[in-house]
């Protein structure tokens, strides 16, 4: 199939990925200046935190009703919805900041809100997505999709300060809210989604039965269930490693260095940018539970590669290669899942394998910095036996105590997935 065919059959897709990818950098610039603004304004760590918990938590508890009600009502209507309520969000901030009036606790409400939202906006763009897109480019729109989110991730901080330093405040929630306009109108305007016709049986299926529909799901389809529990644990250490503890590690490490931490940070958003390319522009694999696995074993494995090397250059090249490789598998996993499940339920589905994948996340967080601050930490700058031969390996003060964490993370995650590949009950997913 030709380049311009293959425009053409995505061609309602790309209008909706580029608007939204230019709205999301909008609104990733606002979390920038928000998160400046808030810490400046309160100089301590927790109002940071507690602005991620607002920004986290509803969108988790309302998973299950925002799948059902994705399903069943106009998922071009929930965009649009919920597109116009996040707007008048960074509108109320815009206003308040305007007249002096703004105060940290309006930007917690404001992003429980925006977090509300969410919950029912992403599964009707995951539907919608499969509505618009042909079932043998759902791998190589998933590596589109992780592609413009790795270059938000880029962008964000560096037009974030560009803007705060030129115009304040003021221009960066201006450039969100013009962001907004695009994406509305491009959705609103030119992407027409096609109509899903639904069985009888489900039209007479109450709310309640329904919103467990996506679980039920799950459980009558074993391989499907079996991936989602492996992520689920996955996840959990992932948190304890170094998705979740990269900056304290690093910091502690390198006495604090910023420089260091934005190397390292900008290797991972390299990393899911080139994995994100390649899944773009190579052709599909057959075998994708087979990459899927390989992939995780190879993030994993970066965990082991940061706890035994001393030198940010090393850290980053690690997790260029780590990220790369989640990038790869996530879009065949995001492949799968598109692939295995009716469109019809998708919403559902997705709502319950999001839940159930990620409901570990907040205690391998919570868990990974207890671990740290009073177990690992600590030993490592008592001496003993056991300590003295662990400082061969990982060094000695501050940091020595995560890197423990981070190999004994990385040996279990990698040999967790390398077991899977023997797994029969994964091959029906390919």
């Amino acid at each position: 199939m030709n380049k311009k065919s293959n425009f053409k059959e995505l061609q309602s897709f790309l209008i909706l990925w580029s608007s939204q990818t230019v709205s999301s950098l909008g609104t990733a610039m606002t979390e920038f200046a928000l998160i400046i603004w808030v810490y400046g304004q309160t100089g301590n760590a927790s109002s940071v935190t507690l602005l991620t918990i607002c920004s986290f938590l509803p969108t988790i508890v309302f998973r299950f009703i925002a799948g059902t009600i994705a399903d069943n009502w106009d998922k071009k209507h929930i965009m649009l919805i919920a597109d116009l309520a996040a707007a008048c969000g960074t509108l109320a901030i815009f206003v308040l900041y305007a007249f002096s009036a703004l105060q940290t606790w309006h930007i917690y409400v404001i992003n429980l809100l925006l977090s509300f939202m969410n919950a029912f906006q992403s599964p009707a763009s995951y539907v919608a997505t499969s509505l618009l897109v042909p079932k043998e480019h759902y791998t190589r729109v998933g590596g589109l999709q992780a592609f413009s989110g790795s270059v938000i991730s880029i962008l964000a901080p560096a037009l974030g300060s560009i803007f705060l330093t030129v115009g304040g405040i003021p221009l960066v929630l201006l450039f969100d809210l013009i962001s907004f306009a695009i994406a509305f109108f491009s959705l609103l305007i030119f992407i027409k989604l096609p109509t899903i016709e639904r069985k009888s049986v489900e039209r007479k299926e109450s709310f309640v039965k329904s919103c467990m529909t996506g679980v039920i799901f799950l459980r009558d389809h074993a391989p499907l269930l079996h991936m989602v529990l492996f992520f689920n644990v996955i996840n959990f250490l992932a948190k304890i490693g170094n998705d979740g503890m990269l900056s304290p590690f690093v910091l502690s490490r390198t006495d604090h260095s910023q420089n260091a931490l934005g190397m390292v940070q900008t290797a991972v958003s390299l990393g899911i940018l080139a994995g994100s390319l390649i899944v773009t522009f190579t052709k599909p694999v057959k075998n994708k539970t087979r990459v899927i696995f390989i992939g995780c074993a190879i993030t994993c494995f970066g965990n082991v590669v940061q706890s035994l090397t001393h030198t940010p250059l090393a850290w980053s090249i690690a997790a260029f290669i780590s990220y790369l490789s989640a990038a790869i598998l996530n879009a065949n996993l995001d492949t799968v899942m598109r692939t295995h499940v009716p469109i019809d339920m998708q919403g559902r589905v997705f709502s319950a394998k999001d839940t159930l994948q990620n409901c570990t996340i907040p205690l391998g967080l919570f868990l990974g910095g207890i671990l740290a601050d009073y177990v690992f930490e600590p030993f490592m700058t008592t001496p003993s036996s056991l300590q003295r031969i662990l400082g061969i390996f990982f060094g000695s003060g501050k940091g020595a105590g995560i890197s423990v964490m981070f190999f004994g993370v990385g040996i279990l995650g990698s040999i967790i997935s390398i077991t899977r590949l023997r797994k029969p009950i994964y091959k029906d997913l390919n």
